[in-house]
């Protein structure tokens, strides 16, 4: 399974309105952690893609979105259900490991 790229359009019926659980990586243009965390983030959509959603958003193009869902650094690693925002990861705590861990809580 491959990662869906949504933009401001898009989030709201793929993600808001969207069936199960959905991660989505919220990353922004010239953000470096968050291009060193993507590669990670498309390995788990491999992973663990039948089992949850996985979208990427570039918040440089959707600020409204961005600021929205509340997303106050970047990147942020966000888990949503039926529409709300169940947990997230935001910076120094979006770690690869971390969130591996979130994942698996959630599937």
């Amino acid at each position: 399974m491959s990662m869906i790229e949504v933009d401001k359009k898009t989030f709201e019926p793929e993600v808001l309105q969207g069936e199960g659980k959905i991660l989505v990586d919220f990353f922004g243009d010239g953000c470096v952690p968050c291009a060193a965390l993507m590669p990670h983030v498309h390995e788990f959509a491999e992973k663990y893609g039948d089992q949850m959603k996985f979208t990427s958003m570039n918040t440089s193009k959707a600020r409204r979105v961005a600021i929205g869902q509340q997303v106050l650094g970047l990147p942020t690693i966000a888990i949503y259900e039926n529409g709300e925002k169940i947990e997230e990861l935001v910076k120094d705590d979006a770690t690869p490991e971390a969130v591996e861990e979130m994942i698996k809580r959630h599937i």
